[in-house]
């Protein structure tokens, strides 16, 4: 699929069906995030794969929404700090490293005709209790992954000259 395409292609997802995804799709995703620029290239991250079958209601005490727990496989991006590139000033890169990670495992799946739908909205208490996340180790963002069972919102975005300045700050 080109590029642009691909990237007009992706949507949040809040439905998914009932069908496993095959294992080989979710290593060529895998190996997107792997490939993923990062500072300094530390990759400060972990991601953790987790089967939703028989873990629904536990599942739901990180993000309570039913369709989180709709697709097969739930994935969740861990930050690890203290492996993270540092700024000069301090500013540690490990979110913006996730972040990228993350949006590489987006446009694979949705490549891949899977679905996806960034969730930053959860509960941090219970990521780490459930997937038994170390307390030295941040839960950054989850995504469900599976096939879509719904079709794509109209996406509003802002028009480019909003988003975009030249040479300074207007």
């Amino acid at each position: 699929m080109e590029f642009m395409e691909l990237i007009k292609k992706r949507y949040s997802v809040r439905s998914y069906k009932n069908i496993p995804v095959e294992e080989w799709k979710i290593k060529k995703i895998l190996e997107a995030v792997q490939m993923s620029p990062s500072a300094a290239n530390r990759q400060p991250y972990k991601i953790i794969i987790i089967h939703t079958e028989g873990r629904q209601e536990e599942l739901k005490k990180i993000y309570s929404a039913e369709w989180f727990v709709q697709a097969p496989i739930v994935i969740c991006i861990c930050g690890i700090k203290n492996l993270a590139w540092k700024r000069n000033d301090g500013k540690n890169h490990v979110d913006i490293d996730c972040a990228i990670a993350m949006d590489h495992l987006v446009l694979a799946a949705t490549d891949l005709g899977l679905g996806t739908c960034w969730i930053c909205a959860f509960d941090p208490c219970q990521a780490r209790k459930i997937l038994k996340i170390p307390d030295d180790v941040e839960p950054i963002a989850f995504t469900p992954l599976g096939y879509p069972a719904d079709s794509p919102r109209e996406k509003k975005r802002k028009l480019i000259e909003e988003l975009v300045c030249y040479e300074f700050w207007q």
